[in-house]
């Protein structure tokens, strides 16, 4: 691809107020930027930096409320305006992913620029490699990526578009050190073939220094402290630099900040938790129905975590860190399947086993992304909200010194101010601040941190690791997994964590059922044909006929020839998906019994009617894969490109669903908001709050999506053109006919 504009940007008075902030998180700000520049954006926590590049690229305000002043241009228009020009690495990158698969993923800008699709799959390979993961089959689905993974997949995807302007908002944050310098090597290799203007929001200036020409610094309050060439800042400006927060190269991490153990209140007479070496497996079911299951951690040694102790694992990007995380908090099954116990009251337990507050008294855990555990409408609620439900489990009040200690604990990280902000509406690393004081709070025996201190300035990271520090002395244990050499430092125990073995991650197609074997649009036309079919249905003798032809038919649709093992769990899933028809056919059964006068035959008819429309679509439906459909509406149907891509997209997010209710569920238990058998009333309760949390969370990807979307094109694609074909084969043409039978049958008996 030919970059047609040289990226000159230009910032002038450029005022941003998010909606539920009194205090602006830009103010006034004026830049500009040469075409070909490397800049290095840094700033202490929460001075606006991934703002900043929202701004840039054209998107601020457009998903988000809030009030804007100013104006940004590139090479004097709006940023947006030409499809590919800005491609942006968003500060949490599973956020930005658009597809299923990561081939279909990386080619999304490509489509939206109109690239020929013969030449997408090398540019999408080369991508792939230029980020270190070269050798993913495009196929792999990106929900079975790792965090570190994601975030290289997220840079990927924009350096495929070759765009004029690059920014990239700490793209190597979740990355161990060698896939940091791989990324690094990607972002210095853009100035080896052609020069392009790139933005790079990072807390640690050290390793790019010598890839960027010019250092600006936002402070406290949004505004430019410092603008100019990388060493003449970093030797005028160093004091003001180290005042700020700024990780300046050379300097000495500070020491943490002395904070009262008195604060916190860990509970621990002995060892708070215990796992013997053990392996995590994990099982991924693909879009064709097939499913992968390989290692995905090991523990290779035991892990004690006494009082006051620091044990951290360490390992490559992908290892399995968070996973083993994840089991020693009971979240996955480890195996051997008692490889984990934690310390209660009542002595050594699992703590998949415990309810709600027994696990939020045993442990706390912080995970990956801050803004999972997020439960609280306010940030002061958010700290309280555990040791709100441990007493009240116990049946205690409310004590007026956990308020206290929460608002000085604020204090102490630099979040007092925020006190009654919404906490979705904190910088990343406000968050992850936030998370780490609410899992600390009620004092529980034992911290499970994923990569605690990331995403922080000198100050904060000092506020961290002294809030640490000091739960350590009053008795807590920490298990972490990080990648900062300065907490490593401080360990009594390092774990190193292997990257596992993985085999050969392409399944048979011959193990794949028959219907997955079909497009998806003769998966829609023969889910649809059913209606018909229990429309014209005249009795229910014949609706019963008409059955047994649908369930012989889904039979051989479920059929897996060929060698291997087939995918597992098939009846069961349709048997499942069935459940909300048969309940349907029963109610709408009942009632026209009742309206009818106790007639049975009208009502059985009525049922079975039900049972044959819907039984197709719980056989069919789940095999449609959102992104082919996309291609087959807009290819084959010659339906408008956007919405179509649009309602893929969506669709796709739907199947995540599952994943965001389970993790909604993670968060809530393990801060003691889960269902407890003690008070049957709280399943009423926690369903409810999981509904709310799904829909927030919903609300809240899909802004981020439209986000990440735009930012590679969406937005302002005039001719797009498609990663995949969309072909109608004979197998299609066959599961139409087929599925045309079971009216065919139901008109004969009319």
């Amino acid at each position: 691809m030919t970059t047609i504009h040289p990226g000159l940007v230009e910032v002038r008075g450029l005022t941003w107020r998010p909606y539920g902030r009194r205090e602006p998180v830009l103010r006034d700000v004026d830049l500009v930027l040469r075409p070909g520049e490397r800049v290095l954006l840094v700033g202490p926590s929460g001075a606006g930096k991934s703002t900043l590049l929202r701004a840039l690229t054209g998107l601020l305000g457009s998903v988000e409320a809030g009030e804007l002043t100013g104006a940004v241009t590139l090479d004097g228009a709006a940023p947006g305006e030409r499809p590919g020009a800005v491609g942006l690495v968003l500060q949490e990158p599973g956020s930005g992913v658009v597809a299923a698969t990561v081939g279909r993923d990386v080619a999304f800008g490509l489509e939206n620029v109109g690239a020929p699709r013969e030449s997408m799959p090398a540019v999408v390979r080369g991508a792939l490699a230029a980020v270190g993961l070269g050798d993913l089959p495009l196929d792999t689905p990106t929900s079975a990526l790792s965090g570190g993974q994601t975030q290289r997949l997220a840079l990927a995807g924009a350096l495929a578009l070759d765009p004029s302007l690059l920014l990239l908002d700490e793209p190597t944050a979740m990355l161990d050190p060698a896939c940091a310098a791989e990324v690094r090597d990607a972002v210095a290799g853009l100035g080896a073939r052609e020069r392009r203007t790139l933005v790079v929001v990072e807390h640690v200036l050290g390793p790019w220094v010598d890839l960027v020409e010019r250092l600006v610094v936002l402070d406290h309050d949004g505004a430019v402290a410092a603008d100019g060439p990388v060493e003449e800042v970093l030797a005028v400006e160093r004091g003001r630099l180290l005042d700020l927060g700024i990780w300046v190269p050379g300097a000495p991490a500070p020491d943490p900040v002395p904070m009262d153990p008195g604060l916190l209140r860990a509970r621990a007479a002995g060892p708070a938790l215990r796992a013997e070496p053990f392996t995590v497996e994990r099982t991924t079911r693909l879009l064709d129905g097939t499913t992968r299951t390989a290692r995905a951690a090991r523990l290779e040694r035991p892990l004690a975590a006494a009082p006051g102790s620091l044990a951290v694992l360490v390992g490559p990007s992908g290892s399995g860190k968070s996973t083993l995380l994840q089991a020693l908090a009971g979240f996955l099954a480890p195996d051997p399947a008692d490889a984990v116990r934690v310390t209660t009251g009542a002595g050594p337990a699992d703590p998949a086993a415990l309810d709600a507050p027994a696990l939020a008294g045993a442990l706390a855990w912080v995970p990956q992304w801050a803004s999972s555990t997020i439960v609280a409408g306010s940030v002061l609620d958010e700290v309280l909200a555990t040791s709100r439900a441990v007493r009240t489990a116990d049946g205690d009040a409310e004590d007026a010194d956990d308020v206290e200690r929460a608002r000085r604990m604020l204090d102490a990280l630099g979040l007092g101010h925020l006190a009654d902000a919404d906490p979705r509406e904190l910088s990343g690393g406000e968050q992850r601040r936030l998370a780490v004081l609410a899992a600390l709070h009620h004092g529980p025996p034992v911290l499970l941190a994923d990569e605690p201190t990331i995403g922080q300035d000198r100050h904060t990271w000092a506020a961290v690791v002294g809030l640490v520090a000091a739960y350590r002395v009053a008795g807590g244990a920490v298990v972490a997994a990080t990648h900062d050499a300065a907490v490593v430092a401080r360990a009594d125990a390092v774990h190193d964590v292997r990257e596992p073995v993985r085999g050969s991650p392409v399944p048979s197609p011959g193990r794949m059922p028959l219907a997955a074997r079909c497009g998806p649009l003769a998966l829609l036309a023969g889910a649809l044909l059913a209606i018909p079919a229990g429309v014209v249905s005249p009795h229910w003798s014949t609706s019963l006929a008409v059955l047994a032809v649908q369930v012989v038919l889904a039979v051989v649709a479920l059929a897996a020839p060929g060698r291997g093992s087939p995918p597992p769990r098939r009846l069961r899933g349709v048997l499942l998906r069935l459940v909300p028809g048969a309940l349907a056919a029963v109610s709408v059964g009942w009632s026209t019994w009742w309206l009818a006068g106790h007639d049975l035959d009208t009502a059985s008819t009525v049922a079975l009617r039900v049972l044959v429309i819907v039984l197709p679509s719980a056989v069919l439906v789940p095999w449609v894969d959102p992104d082919r459909l996309g291609d087959h509406l807009a290819q084959r149907l010659g339906l408008p490109d956007r919405p179509v891509v649009a309602t893929a997209a969506a669709i796709q997010r739907v199947h995540t669903f599952g994943q965001v209710w389970a993790e909604i569920g993670r968060a809530r238990r393990v801060r003691g908001l889960g269902v407890s058998p003690r008070r049957p009333g709280t399943v009423v309760g926690h369903l409810g709050a999981l509904t709310l949390g799904l829909l927030v969370r919903t609300l809240r990807a899909a802004a981020d999506l439209a986000v990440a979307m735009d930012a590679r094109g969406f937005a302002t694609a005039r001719r797009r053109t498609w990663w995949a074909p969309a072909p109608w084969r004979p197998r299609d043409t066959l599961l139409v006919l087929l599925a045309a039978l079971p009216t065919v049958v139901a008109l004969v008996a009319r």
